[in-house]
C-alpha cells in the first residue's frame, strides 16, 4: 500500500479569449477580485488555429494566457470552471454574439498542465459536477510536450514560453515555502 501524501500546491492560470479588447481587462478584473493579482500575463496572440469557435464567438477572436500569484489546491479545479462559466455568462447579454467571452482555467505544476473543461473525451477524467480534467501538456526532458488531444494553441511553440515561465514561477515559490 502506498503512502498518502499532502498535495503540493499549484498555479492557477486562465486563458481568456473574446474578438472584444475591453472584456480581456473586465475577465482580468473578475479572475484578480476572486483569484488574486497575476503573477505572469502572455501576450495577446490572434486564434486562428480553427474556426471552431467562429459561430458562437465571432470572427477575429484573441487569445491571452494569465496566471495568477496565489498557489492553490489542485482539487478546486472544477469550482474555478463553474466560476469562469458564470463570468461568461454575466456579460453575455452586453454584446451581439451568443458567447462573447470565453475562459479557459487550469493549472501547472512542475511535471504538467492541466484544463478544466465540460466536454467529455477518451482522455478526460471526471472530477463533479460536469467538469472533467485533461493533461494537456507534460514537463519531460527539460521542455514542455505535447500530448495528440493537445489543443493546437498549446503547442504552439510561440505559446510556450509563457508556460515556462509559470513553470520557473512555480519553482521559485515553492522553494521560497
Amino acid at each position: 500500500m502506498g503512502d498518502v501524501k499532502q498535495i503540493v500546491s499549484v498555479l492557477r492560470f486562465a486563458t481568456v479569449f473574446s474578438r472584444h479588447a475591453e472584456l480581456f481587462e473586465w475577465a482580468v478584473g473578475e479572475m484578480s477580485q476572486s483569484w488574486g493579482p497575476l503573477a505572469v500575463e502572455g501576450e495577446p496572440f490572434p486564434f486562428d488555429y480553427t474556426s471552431y469557435y467562429e459561430g458562437t464567438m465571432g470572427k477575429g477572436i484573441v487569445k491571452r494566457f494569465y496566471a495568477f500569484e496565489v498557489l492553490v489546491d489542485p482539487s478546486e479545479l472544477a469550482d474555478w470552471k463553474k466560476e469562469s462559466n458564470a463570468w461568461e455568462v454575466a456579460c453575455a447579454d452586453r454584446f451581439p454574439e451568443c458567447r462573447p467571452l470565453n475562459i479557459d482555467p487550469g493549472y501547472i505544476t512542475e511535471a504538467k498542465l492541466v484544463l478544466a473543461t465540460t466536454k467529455d473525451r477518451d482522455h478526460r477524467i471526471y472530477l463533479r459536477d460536469g467538469i472533467f480534467a485533461e493533461v494537456t501538456l507534460f514537463f519531460h526532458r527539460g521542455s514542455w510536450q505535447t500530448r495528440p488531444w493537445t489543443y493546437p494553441d498549446y503547442a504552439d511553440s510561440a505559446n510556450i514560453p509563457f508556460f515556462e515561465r509559470c513553470r520557473g514561477y512555480l519553482r521559485k515559490r515553492l522553494r521560497e515555502e
